[in-house]
C-alpha cells in the first residue's frame, strides 16, 4: 500500500549473533549470578512471560530467557559485561507504561526491570535540580519536589504509573507541554551503563552548559537502544499557583480548533490546553460517569497557573465564544478543575474500554493544521467504519487518535491497523510527525524511516553502531 519499507534488509544485531546468543543460553545464568543478590533473578517463565510487553497493541514480543531486576549501577555494569561475553541482547525496561513496544522482550533476551532503582538521591532547591534514579515513579518525584516549593512539569498521563527512566527513554510529554515543554527540556545530565558495561556520564548539573557534543540529548528518547540511563540530573521550576481550568463546548471540531489557533495567535500562554471529542467524552462518561458534556461535538479545557487565572481565563472564554463555542464554563475552584484534568486523563482507558483492545496513535502536527487531521480522522473512521476517538494536547498540536477495535475479530483487527496508518499519513502529509511523546519501538518503524528518509536512516544506523556495535540493546527497535 505505501510502497517498499526503508527499513528492509537491516539486521539489528552482527552477523552471527543471533547464532551465538542460542548457544549462550547454558552459561547465561551462571555468570549472572556470579555478582547478583537472590531475588534479583526471575526465571519462571509464567513470571517473565509477564515481562515480555508494554501496552501497545499490534507489537511482537518474544520470549525473554529471564529477567533481572538490579538494585545498584553495578549490577547493571555487570549484567552487561555479561551480556557484551555472551551475545545476548537487552531489553530495558521501566512500568511498562509504553504504547510503541518499545519495551518489549526479544526471544532469549535479558529483560533488565530497573523498576528497583526507585531512589531520589537529591533535592537540591538552590539548583533546582533533582538527581533520582530511574525506577523513580513521576508522581512520586512530583509530589517529592512539591513538599520544597518545586515542581517537576512533564506530566503523561500515566504519571501514577510510570518511571522517570521509561519518560525518559521515549521523551514523553504531557498535559503541560505547551507551557512547561517535554522530558528532553529538563534532563540536565545522565549516568548512562554503556553495551560493554563501562559507565559514561553525559551533561551537567548548572544551570548552564555547552562543553562538546549534547550526548544527553542524544540519550533521551533513544527507547534504551544507545545505552542503560541508571541516573538522571533533572530541571526544577519553582511551584507554580495553583491553575484553574475553563472548560468550553462546541457544535465541530473545527470550531475547537479554531479557538486553539486564536488563544495561541493571540500570545496566550496556557499551563494546557487538552481537546476531548465526543467519542472521547462518552467514553469517558460510559466508564466513569464524570457527567460531561455528551451533546458536544468538542470540549476544549484550558487552564491557567498564572497569579490571577480568573483573568486569563475570561480572556480566553471570549475568544472560545467568539470561535463558536456553544458554552463556556470556568471552573470555581482548584477541586472542580481537578475533577475536569481527571477525565481527561481517563481518556486513553475510557476509549480502550469501548471495544477492549485500541491503537493509540501520536501524530504531532503544526496548531494550524489541528483541524486538518480531527476531519481526516473522521473521514478515516467513516472509511473503515470503526469507532475512532481522538483526544489532544491541543496546545501544541499533538494529537492521540485512539482506534477502538475487537481484537478478536480479525477483519476488524486488520481494518485497525489501516485505519492506524493512514492517520500516520495524514499527519505527514499535513508536516506533522509521526510521534509527538509515545515514540518509535516496534509499532513506529516502518514510519520513522518515511520520517527522516534514507538518509537520516543511514545517520541514525550509525550512531547505534557506535555505542552498541554487536547490536545487543533493545533490538529491532526504532529501525
Amino acid at each position: 500500500m505505501y510502497g517498499k519499507r526503508l527499513t528492509d534488509g537491516f539486521t539489528p544485531m552482527a552477523p552471527g549473533a543471533r547464532l551465538e546468543i542460542m548457544t549462550a543460553a547454558p552459561d547465561l545464568l551462571k555468570r549472572l549470578r556470579t555478582a547478583l543478590p537472590d531475588g534479583s533473578i526471575l526465571t519462571d517463565p509464567d513470571v517473565t512471560a509477564s515481562y515480555a510487553h508494554d501496552m501497545a497493541s499490534f507489537c511482537e514480543a518474544g520470549a525473554p530467557a529471564v529477567v533481572v531486576l538490579p538494585r545498584t549501577v553495578e549490577e547493571v555494569q555487570h549484567v552487561m559485561r555479561t551480556a557484551t561475553e555472551l551475545r545476548v541482547p537487552v531489553v530495558p525496561q521501566g512500568a511498562r507504561t509504553g504504547l510503541s513496544g518499545a519495551a518489549n522482550a526479544s526471544d532469549g533476551c535479558i529483560v533488565l526491570s530497573l523498576v528497583k532503582m526507585d531512589r531520589i538521591l537529591e533535592i537540591n532547591p538552590v539548583d533546582r535540580i533533582a538527581v533520582v534514579e530511574p525506577g523513580v515513579i513521576n508522581a512520586v518525584l512530583s509530589r517529592a519536589v512539591g513538599e520544597q516549593g518545586l515542581y517537576y512539569p512533564p506530566d503523561p498521563s500515566s504519571w501514577e504509573m510510570c518511571t522517570i527512566g521509561g519518560n525518559i527513554g521515549t521523551a514523553s510529554g504531557g498535559l503541560c507541554c505547551v507551557k512547561y515543554g517535554v522530558t528532553a527540556e529538563y534532563v540536565l545530565g545522565l549516568d548512562v551503563v554503556l553495551a560493554d558495561g563501562r559507565l559514561l556520564k553525559t551533561g551537567r548539573r548548572t544551570a548552564k552548559g555547552v562543553a562538546g557534543y549534547d550526548l544527553t540529548r542524544l540519550f533521551v528518547g533513544s527507547e534504551g537502544s544507545l545505552g542503560i540511563v541508571v541516573r538522571a540530573v533533572l530541571a526544577l521550576k519553582p511551584q507554580p499557583p495553583q491553575q484553574l481550568v475553563l472548560a468550553a463546548e462546541f457544535a465541530s471540531t473545527a470550531a475547537a480548533c479554531d479557538a486553539v489557533c486564536r488563544i495561541m495567535e493571540g500570545g496566550h500562554v496556557p499551563s494546557l490546553l487538552e481537546l476531548m471529542d465526543r467519542t472521547t467524552v462518552r467514553a469517558v462518561n460510559d466508564m466513569a460517569q464524570m457527567g460531561l458534556p455528551e451533546t458536544t461535538e468538542a470540549l476544549l479545557l484550558a487552564a491557567f497557573d498564572t497569579p490571577d487565572p480568573a483573568a486569563d481565563l475570561a480572556a480566553v472564554g471570549a475568544l472560545c465564544t467568539a470561535a463558536g463555542a456553544t458554552e463556556v464554563v470556568p471552573a470555581e475552584d482548584h477541586a472542580e478543575s481537578e475533577l475536569l484534568l481527571q477525565a481527561r486523563r481517563l481518556s486513553l482507558t475510557a476509549l480502550e474500554a469501548i471495544k477492549g483492545s485500541s491503537m493509540i496513535d501520536d501524530v504531532c502536527v503544526p496548531r494550524s493544521q489541528l483541524g486538518a487531521l480531527l476531519e481526516g480522522t473522521a473521514r478515516i473512521a467513516e472509511k473503515y467504519s470503526l469507532t475512532i476517538g481522538v483526544c489532544a494536547h491541543a496546545g501544541d498540536g499533538n494529537t492521540h487518535p485512539t482506534v477502538c477495535f475487537d481484537a478478536q475479530d480479525p477483519d476488524e483487527s486488520r481494518r485497525a491497523r489501516e485505519s492506524f496508518d493512514e492517520i500516520m499519513a495524514l499527519g505527514l502529509e499535513l508536516g506533522g510527525t509521526i510521534t509527538g511523546e509515545h515514540g518509535v519501538g516496534v509499532l513506529k518503524k516502518e514510519w520513522l524511516a518515511r520520517e527522516i528518509g534514507p538518509v537520516g536512516v543511514e545517520l541514525q544506523r550509525g550512531i547505534k553502531q557506535t555505542f552498541d556495535p554487536l547490536g545487543i540493546l533493545n533490538p529491532g527497535k526504532l529501525f
